[in-house]
């Protein structure tokens, strides 16, 4: 199980390698997705708080990447943050986001992507639920959810 120690040492020492690499153009990545989807993957913009369909959906299965469709999250770890994103205490596999350092907006966060293919997702916060404490802080146009 990942903690805040983890995430803390991955934006300073490295990230996880991926089990594998999707690269593609910007023009590429606007033709096999939505420009909203764009927006938020590739210009790493952020939706509004409460308006992504996923935000208040709590089906099974498994979130992936919109760009890649490389597992993410695992549905079984899903909670209701009341942030307006949905959230998650862990990625189903170590290795399946990376962490960035992110001091935007006058903040330090950490920024969360696809270690696949490099999609902006969101942040990852220290003030989740135990046991890890954890919360995946993530924009509903960046993932999807396969039952």
């Amino acid at each position: 199980m990942l903690t805040w120690k983890n995430i803390v040492h991955f934006t300073l020492e490295g990230n996880p390698i991926p089990d594998k690499r999707v690269e593609k153009t910007n023009e590429q990545w606007q033709k096999i997705i939505t420009p909203a989807q764009y927006k938020i993957t590739r210009l790493k913009q952020t939706e509004p708080p409460f308006s992504g369909e996923l935000c208040s959906s709590f089906e099974d299965g498994k979130y992936i990447c919109v760009c890649c469709n490389s597992p993410l999250f695992n549905s079984t770890i899903k909670f209701d943050s009341s942030s307006g994103w949905p959230s998650f205490t862990q990625p189903i596999t170590k290795n399946a986001v990376k962490y960035y350092k992110d001091t935007s907006y006058g903040m330090i966060r950490v920024e969360v992507l696809c270690n696949v293919c490099d999609a902006h997702l969101g942040h990852v916060f220290p003030d989740g639920p135990e046991p890890s404490g954890l919360r995946y802080c993530i924009n509903s146009e960046a993932i999807k959810l396969e039952k």
